[in-house]
């Protein structure tokens, strides 16, 4: 078992994301419990709250790139310096404008198609 590796993601942003979308559930149980509406649009509320914690933390380098990480860089508390630029596959990076591909450039003839 010891041969393999796995790159679960423990990391900064996904524990704390999970935790407060954790605390969100919990308030939105109470609420439905209760009979509370209110309560049960708090808890979502937070719930959405927790979506945007873990993107800028994962944006801020406490998140993970897609795919395996290195051994050395699967620490929790190991910090991606490339989170600035953008990783190329990553829809969070992607959403903040980061890791966009370079545009090619077209050319286009001068004569005109029929």
């Amino acid at each position: 078992m010891s041969g393999n590796h796995h790159d679960e993601g423990h990391t900064v942003a996904g524990w704390t994301g999970c935790a407060v979308a954790v605390v969100g559930t919990s308030v939105a149980g109470v609420g439905m419990c209760l009979g509370s509406a209110a309560g049960i649009w708090m808890g979502l509320g937070v719930v959405g709250l927790s979506v945007l914690v873990t993107w800028g933390l994962h944006l801020a380098g406490w998140g993970k790139p897609p795919g395996i990480r290195p051994v050395v860089e699967r620490g929790m508390r190991v910090r991606d310096r490339a989170a600035r630029a953008g990783h190329p596959a990553c829809v969070g990076c992607r959403l903040a404008g980061r890791g966009r591909s370079v545009s090619t450039v077209v050319a286009v003839s001068s004569e005109s198609v029929v």
